[in-house]
């Protein structure tokens, strides 16, 4: 009888161990995933941020290429002026 119940004992310890490492995998394999959702989301909001900057930076950009086009209107528009009087 020592023999089937040596047996059956470590059947049971490696049921149990079984059990055990699949619930540590089920745990680390969350807690991965989580930390990598987070950098993830860390990384959108980066971006997110950088874009906002950058757009910023092209409105100021277009802004003042708007003032030099009105101004280059209003000379050429002197220049053709003065062309037509002297024409």
């Amino acid at each position: 009888m020592t023999g089937r119940e040596s047996y059956f004992l470590l059947v049971t310890i490696l049921v149990l161990v079984t059990i055990l490492l699949i619930f540590a995998m089920k745990y680390f394999s969350s807690a991965r995933r989580g930390r990598a959702q987070t950098a993830g989301e860390a990384a959108y909001r980066d971006l997110a941020e950088k874009t906002l900057k950058a757009q910023e930076e092209l409105t100021a950009a277009l802004v003042s290429i708007r003032g030099s086009v009105t101004q280059i209107e209003g000379r050429l528009a002197g220049v053709e002026k003065v062309l037509k009087d002297v024409g």
